[in-house]
């Protein structure tokens, strides 16, 4: 059921991203309700599929916008065989359209800007990764995440106050096109083949591809959201009890963003004594700084602030660090000389 749960937050979270955001970068709008004006069924699919994911969270996490039946050892409420009927039934229904957002994202001009770049994702044997113990990477990494800290650095960078994550030593990526990069083989062939015959092919060292690798998401999301709520049956409980001792746990999952690490310290009473959390919107930073610096100087300094903070902006879109950060917000001082 957990990973029930996360598939509604990739839904909702890809489907908002691809309509919203970053699709009307592509097609040349300011923003998507422009967008709607000439594809109005577009804009309306990505509103109805980003429902979806809305009610797959509801029906696990009692409201759709920050849940909150979720706890330690599963959730507060088991939803009733009826709920979880009406549920399958919903996402059936617009399942088909899931299957044409590939095609559609496909079709978009990408701009053909390839760059090498380190891939991180978690590693879950024979599926695509949710929950796990161990990180991977395209150079080869079996990573436990206890093991994290020995691996992964955090520091301040004087121009920001976000928190920079480095693998060793170097920028990488985490998010939807790092792990369709390392784990597309552990698709359904259904999905690989639409993704081939569109055109489509993994690794793929092209950011602007994100949003083909969320529509991927999306449709895989749909298909083990289905598959889980076909064999669906009410426990007796919705949770198991969890003994409290005293200790320091680990955990680690894949967010809709990318990947998520916990660590707590945990006292005898269960109180938490130490917390650090890594999500993956500051993982990304620093790869996205260096993919600013390589694609504006390939793009040439010397071209309109209009069109270089444009180009910015898109380029940031590609990480969708948050909905805040993801919009038309870049405040552009170019010194020329």
């Amino acid at each position: 059921m957990r990973r029930l749960f996360y598939c509604g937050e990739w839904i909702e979270s890809h489907a908002l991203h691809i309509h919203l955001l970053a699709a009307p970068d592509f097609l040349g709008f300011g923003n998507a309700p422009e967008m709607a004006k000439v594809y109005p069924s577009e804009v309306k699919r990505g509103i109805q599929i980003q429902h979806v994911g809305n009610q797959i969270i509801k029906f696990l996490g009692g409201r759709s916008v920050h849940p909150v039946g979720v706890k330690v050892g599963g959730f507060h409420h088991a939803p009733s065989n009826e709920a979880a009927s009406t549920l399958l039934m919903l996402l059936r229904k617009f399942l088909p359209q899931v299957e044409q957002l590939l095609p559609w994202v496909s079709s978009l001009p990408y701009p053909q800007i390839k760059q090498n770049f380190t891939c991180v994702a978690l590693h879950e044997e024979n599926t695509y990764p949710f929950i796990s113990t161990k990180i991977t990477s395209n150079l080869s990494h079996d990573i436990s995440i206890e093991s994290y800290a020995t691996y992964f650095s955090e520091s301040h960078e004087p121009h920001s106050t976000a928190l920079f994550s480095l693998f060793e030593n170097k920028p990488y990526l985490v998010g939807p096109l790092a792990r369709l990069n390392l784990h597309f083989q552990s698709l359904p062939d259904e999905i690989k083949h639409s993704a081939e015959s569109n055109g489509l092919t993994f690794p793929s060292r092209n950011m602007y591809q994100s949003i083909a690798a969320r529509a991927i998401e999306i449709w895989y999301a749909f298909m083990e959201s289905i598959q889980i709520l076909e064999n669906y049956q009410r426990p007796r409980s919705p949770f198991v009890e969890v003994n409290v001792k005293p200790g320091i746990a680990y955990g680690c999952s894949e967010a809709p963003r990318g990947t998520l690490w916990h660590r707590y310290c945990v006292n005898k009473k269960g109180f938490i004594e130490n917390a650090r959390i890594v999500p993956p919107t500051s993982q990304n930073q620093a790869r996205m700084e260096e993919d600013l610096r390589l694609s504006i100087t390939e793009l040439g300094l010397d071209q309109s602030e209009d069109k270089i903070r444009f180009h910015a902006e898109q380029i940031i879109r590609n990480y969708d660090p948050c909905i805040s950060c993801a919009t038309h917000f870049l405040d552009l001082r170019l010194t020329r000389s």
